[in-house]
């Protein structure tokens, strides 16, 4: 097939990519390389059935392709709120693109969501069916809101046009090509010990987050494409829950770091616990994650210590 993807120059994006063509289709990578970086893709670079262009999806877009993977947006808090309504606009304006290119060439199209859609969670394990606790008007907004109203789009062009849409909620992922400064927990923890620096904990690091490698994820997306059961949304991610404190212990251990831990407070609207329900995960795609913690962690660690 012919495959586009946005954001194809990003840490999942890059991933994709590779899976992708080593699969034997031809892909299309659109990227304006505000968060992703050519260095992802420099390796693709000679391969006949990978183009790279360097496009912002706020602008439409035209190819004639057979699938289409909606992976464009900034996705840690740090580059989502530098320019918070540009997030929004990638979200809400780079959807209808896709969805608008969808329509006309007849093509899947998958929307790479979030567990962000669930807020500050009520519910625990989140299920699909479960609606969120959101703040509309926060500092984390941008994203959140923006995916949410990016799922209410391709559920709509779904309804209204039978647009064949994938929706799926990515939990916290992590492994080689991770930005070092993107300001997500693990880049964040592996970058301060390798530098011999104090691990930030923010609050007493108890709250609770998911990790999921790379890998397995990017394995749950083409599960999700290639079936015609459900369109979504479907939970993939890790379910083995780790407090902050133990993921910083194990990456203290792996990379035998000096560093000591200190706490600072807690950011606004920060999720105190985050695991998905991957029920319909296994039942539809008969899909579950395979790396484990500890080995996914040495795998992302021997990748950040060419980098720091």
């Amino acid at each position: 097939m012919r495959i586009l993807v946005t954001g194809g120059a990003g840490f999942l994006g890059s991933h994709l990519c590779d899976r992708l063509l080593a699969d034997g289709n031809e892909v299309v990578c659109l990227d304006n390389l505000f968060t992703g970086s050519k260095a992802n893709i420099a390796h693709l670079a000679t391969n006949t059935n990978f183009e790279f262009v360097r496009h912002d999806i706020i602008d439409p877009f035209k190819y004639e392709v057979d699938q289409i993977y909606n992976l464009a947006c900034p996705a840690s808090p740090p580059h989502y709120q530098y320019n918070p309504i540009k997030t929004t606009k990638t979200s809400v304006m780079g959807a209808i693109n896709c969805l608008g290119l969808a329509k006309r060439v007849r093509a899947r199209v998958f929307q790479a969501s979030t567990s962000e859609v669930y807020g500050d969670p009520a519910v625990h394990p989140q299920p699909e069916s479960y609606w969120g606790n959101v703040n509309p008007i926060g500092k984390r907004s941008c994203y959140d809101e923006g995916k949410r109203c990016a799922e209410t789009l391709f559920f709509d062009y779904h309804r209204e046009n039978k647009v064949d849409i994938r929706v799926v909620r990515i939990f916290n992922t992590y492994g080689p090509r991770m930005h070092p400064n993107d300001g997500r927990v693990v880049s964040n923890f592996i970058v301060q010990a390798l530098k011999g620096e104090n691990i930030t904990i923010y609050g007493d690091g108890q709250q609770t987050r998911s990790f999921c490698y790379v890998d397995d994820l990017i394995e749950g997306f083409i599960r999700l494409m290639d079936q015609t059961e459900t369109v979504g949304p479907i939970n993939i991610g890790n379910p083995g829950e780790f407090t902050m404190l133990e993921l910083a212990e194990n990456v203290l251990k792996i990379t035998k770091s000096k560093s000591k831990i200190v706490h600072k407070p807690l950011p606004s609207d920060d999720p105190r616990q985050r695991k998905p329900d991957i029920t319909l995960a296994k039942k539809y795609l008969k899909w579950e994650p395979k790396v484990p913690l500890a080995e996914g962690l040495k795998r992302t660690i021997t990748y950040f210590k060419t980098k720091v």
